[in-house]
């Protein structure tokens, strides 16, 4: 795990994103991020495009076989669909974050949990009230794999993915600098079925530096 030097007092921009809230940013080349975890185990899903065409987007696969590791953390850049590399994570309190587990959904929820649990909010729904709020052209297909920041999916041998307690605490972070221009959407999840966020979904914050 490694610790920022930056000083949120020298942040240029500061926001509280609300449990089931979404947010939407651009990020300019050599700025860097930090998404902050409040109260512990919050699972912030968010996704990345390239300001310059966002056609060009986050790929889990290609960030994947870049690094030649599964879990995210200090180190890692975020390489997208057409190879660009995004950002790069500089420092990280948590320790990993998951980018296979994907995004929660109504549909998804009726499938694990119960029939009862399709009218629940979920993270594609903010995804998509974020990118239509956006525009520039974008819509549901742009809404793809994801990064869940904070969240814990241990990967078994046999290649399932369980969804186990979270490893986050209140105030640890994972900074990141932009390697281009870069258009950034969270998901701050209202996940109340499994214990990603411990059941109790919270609010994250998020800053950016010059």
């Amino acid at each position: 795990m490694t610790e920022s030097t930056l000083d949120p007092k020298d942040a240029i921009y500061r926001k509280v994103v609300e449990a089931g809230d979404h947010w939407m940013h651009r990020i300019d080349a050599g700025q860097t991020f930090r998404i902050l975890d409040l109260e512990g185990n919050q699972a912030a899903d968010t996704l990345f495009y390239n300001a310059n065409d966002p056609t060009d987007r986050y790929a889990a696969d290609v960030t994947i076989r870049n690094q030649q590791a599964l879990y995210l953390t200090t180190g890692t850049t975020l390489m997208s669909t057409e190879g660009t590399e995004l950002l790069t994570i500089v420092a990280d309190t948590c320790g990993r974050h998951d980018t296979v587990g994907g995004a929660c959904s109504r549909e998804s929820n009726t499938m694990r949990y119960a029939l009862d649990k399709e009218p629940m909010h979920a993270c594609r729904d903010s995804f998509l009230c974020g990118v239509l709020e956006w525009g520039h052209g974008l819509g549901k297909r742009d809404v793809t794999n994801n990064i869940n920041f904070f969240m814990n999916v241990p990967v078994t041998p046999d290649g399932k993915l369980t969804f186990a307690d979270g490893i986050s605490a209140p105030g640890r972070y994972v900074e990141m600098k932009a390697d281009t221009d870069v258009i950034a959407l969270i998901s701050n999840c209202p996940q109340l079925n499994n214990p990603c966020n411990a059941y109790n979904p919270t609010p994250v914050e998020v800053l950016i530096w010059n």
